[in-house]
């Protein structure tokens, strides 16, 4: 196990430092000149001279390539064109948001890719009916289904907000801001209920996809294992069906189906640009959509590092309990 926990490290580690050289690759052939937009298109040749010697862009490529891991390193994603601050500072405002639906979708992606797999290979009573009504889900286009979701729960039946983290006049910003966490610490349980509201409608419209496709590899894995000579021997025990298949069957069968909600990670995350931007979710998909019109590179880059970032250690995460669940993963 710690081999393998040391070459999956590695391998992270590896795949980080290639994203950096695309990114910063990318950014460096954009047509667009960061230091004109920074200054605006009133700047004098002058002055755009000097910022530029200012900001290192008059420097070899290499040295260029070199200072910029080195600030990363540091901390410093370089400074937002848009907003004129930090972008390490604006990800800290707006991180928060995005991690906090993005887990509630990670979650409920897993709660209905379990119960679609399951209900499905053991074909109990309205699996028929649970799989149509996910499929139908994620056959529609994100954007629509927000839409969709918006008019049924938030104008017609009054059930579900439709924008926002909260309708809390003063929702808690601490200690972890996530407004479910902070509200539970500090006992304010119609906050927490309302939080929760909020979330329901845009993480469901991000967790549909992603469940139907663990859902299917899951049931796939299961039918599988229902086959194997061990798992007759649990029923001519005389075990019962559900019995035998949450102790014989899903382990040997959670594998492929970790495996597919890690590759999922990044579909969710490609999701939250545009289901963000529909519920007004003050995250990171906001600040991505603000960011893209203005050609704020330095907030596009921060961004796309963290949320890779993000990404490969959801994946690590996943090989290391993957490797839990079946101990022969690590041999």
């Amino acid at each position: 196990m710690a081999g393998l926990l040391l070459r999956r490290l590695g391998a992270m580690v590896l795949v980080l430092l290639f994203l950096v050289v695309v990114v910063f690759s990318l950014e460096r052939i954009s047509p667009t000149d960061p230091v004109h937009s920074f200054l605006g298109a009133n700047a004098s040749k002058a002055a755009i001279a000097a910022e530029r010697h200012k900001l290192g862009y008059d420097r070899p490529i290499v040295v260029q390539y070199v200072s910029y891991v080195r600030d990363l390193l540091r901390g410093n994603l370089q400074m937002s064109l848009r907003t004129r601050r930090p972008v390490a500072t604006d990800l800290v405002a707006y991180l928060p948001a995005t991690a906090e639906l993005a887990l509630f979708s990670l979650v409920l992606a897993a709660v209905l890719g379990g119960i679609l797999g399951v209900t499905t290979a053991a074909r109990f009573k309205g699996a028929g009916l649970f799989r149509f009504l996910t499929l139908s889900g994620a056959s529609a286009p994100q954007f629509l289904l927000a839409e969709l979701g918006i008019l049924l729960f938030y104008r017609r039946l009054h059930w579900l907000p439709a924008t926002g983290r909260s309708s809390l006049a003063n929702a808690p910003r601490g200690p972890t801001r996530f407004i479910t966490v902070d509200t539970l610490l500090h006992g304010n349980i119609h906050g927490f209920t309302d939080a929760i509201g909020h979330l329901i409608l845009p993480g469901l419209c991000i967790a549909l996809i992603p469940a139907v496709s663990i859902g299917r590899v899951l049931r796939s894995s299961l039918v599988s294992t229902m086959r194997t000579d061990y798992v007759r021997t649990a029923r001519s025990k005389g075990l019962r069906e559900v019995v035998v298949l949450w102790r014989h069957a899903m382990r040997n069968s959670i594998g492929p189906a970790l495996s597919m909600g890690g590759l999922q990670v990044g579909l969710m995350f490609a999701g939250v640009v545009v289901v963000e931007e529909i519920f007004g979710w003050p995250g990171i998909g906001l600040y991505t959509y603000q960011a893209i019109p203005r050609s704020d590179f330095p907030a596009i880059a921060g961004i796309t590092l963290v949320l890779g970032a993000g990404y490969v250690l959801v994946n690590t995460a996943v090989d290391i309990l993957q490797a839990v669940a079946d101990p022969r993963i690590a041999l």
